[in-house]
């Protein structure tokens, strides 16, 4: 595992605005790292960005520190201030070996994330090997690296339940309304154009649901969302005036006092009388709750969904054992593979190295002995230098994997 290095710039010790200053532009990712690739004379090396870390992953035997770091950031002229880099290299995390593949699946299994279990983590690190790897940026050790890597999240995230249960208060929401089973067509009236109602709205979009009708302070922002939905956008105040009906009223807007009274609940029932569906995701509340006092509602609100979200991340680091066993089961298993890989890798000069010996014999060193012989005794010594050509060729490899693996015992 000597081969492997990590520099690591994170959350935890570097501010998420300050990480951005570290991000390169993709367009000009590859020129980049092939840059530091010849000066520094690193054999392999991928680049990884998300929300809230960088790193690069590097296979070199060369020594890793602060002194490198410095140095490698500067080559990569990303316009890092002298102040800035003082900042990142206080920060700096500089993983080696066995040290730095438990953190790489570690990162990858997210057990190094803002949120620990999203599996988000693992296919933007594959995304990043595989960008970098046809770019011709890293080789054969990587490729094992990273094997192990996919292997081992696939393994926490299918025998563990890190990720199961959601912990983002929109998820938990869709899950809520899910439940209830609406029909893909059911009347949704969203009030508040903010990110909370655009995510849950993305949700509902995916699994099919149509009918939006949209309102909001700003009547522009209610047409942003309504055009990507391909719902109607209403102005805040036309709530009163709306008679066409619902099935469910998704809210989330700043308002100070609330939105949905028991008058406008009637109004915009228009005459109906089933039961109807309030998520509120308002804090406080958009919802009056004599609305809920003098009507029949299912009414899922944000303070229920937070207290779940709690419960649900509790659950996920009450696993976290069980994740760390898996990869260090996975580190154990992996070094003796790299090993053998090592040597097999080693062992594919071989076959060249003999024949170039075989060649020398017999056009320069023994070439005149050669040119005495008879055609006969010439068919003869090079049906007995092709025996053992095979043989050398095979006998190294045995015996390299006997002693090897005698070696683990």
């Amino acid at each position: 595992m000597k081969y492997l290095k990590i520099i690591a710039f994170t959350h935890k010790q570097i501010e998420l605005k300050e990480l951005g200053k570290l991000v390169i532009c993709q367009e000009n990712l590859t020129d980049k790292l092939q840059q530091v690739k010849a000066e520094f004379q690193i054999p392999e090396i991928f680049y990884l960005a998300t929300c809230n870390r960088v790193a690069f992953v590097l296979a070199t035997s060369q020594v890793i520190d602060k002194e490198f770091t410095k140095k490698f950031i500067d080559a990569l002229q990303i316009g890092i201030c002298n102040h800035y880099m003082g900042t990142f290299l206080d920060g700096v995390s500089i993983y080696s070996e066995q040290e730095a593949l438990n953190h790489l699946l570690r990162t990858s299994c997210s057990l190094e994330s803002l949120i620990v279990g999203e599996k988000e983590i693992l296919a933007q690190v594959r995304k990043a090997y595989e960008c970098c790897k046809e770019a011709g940026l890293t080789g054969d050790y990587l490729r094992m690296v990273m094997e192990r890597v996919v292997k081992t999240a696939k393994e926490v995230y299918t025998d563990t339940h890190i990720s199961r249960k959601p912990i983002s208060v929109v998820s938990l929401a869709y899950r809520k309304l899910k439940d209830l089973k609406l029909w893909s067509n059911a009347r949704i009236l969203i009030i508040g154009a903010g990110e909370t109602n655009r995510n849950i709205s993305k949700y509902l979009q995916k699994h099919k649901f149509s009918n939006f009708s949209v309102f909001n302070r700003t009547l522009s922002k209610a047409q942003e969302l309504a055009a990507d939905l391909g719902g109607e956008a209403f102005d805040l105040d036309e709530l009163k005036n709306y008679n066409k009906g619902f099935d469910v009223i998704i809210t989330c807007t700043s308002a100070t006092q609330p939105i949905i009274t028991p008058e406008l609940y009637k109004t915009l029932l228009n005459g109906e009388t089933g039961k109807k569906t309030i998520l509120d995701l308002a804090i406080p509340n958009d919802t009056d709750p004599a609305v809920l006092e003098q009507f029949p509602v299912h009414f899922i609100e944000v303070h229920s969904l937070n207290e779940l979200a709690k419960n649900n991340l509790q659950e996920r680091y009450q696993e976290l054992v069980h994740a760390e066993r898996i990869i260090e089961e996975n580190i154990k298993e992996f070094i003796p593979l790299l090993k053998q890989r090592r040597i097999e890798v080693a062992m594919r000069e071989v076959p060249q190295k003999i024949k170039e010996i075989r060649h020398k014999a017999l056009n320069s060193v023994f070439a005149d002995e050669v040119q005495t012989l008879d055609q006969q005794s010439r068919e003869v010594l090079e049906k007995i230098m092709d025996y053992m050509e095979k043989k050398y060729i095979s006998v190294p490899m045995v015996m390299a994997k006997e002693i090897f693996v005698n070696a683990e015992k």
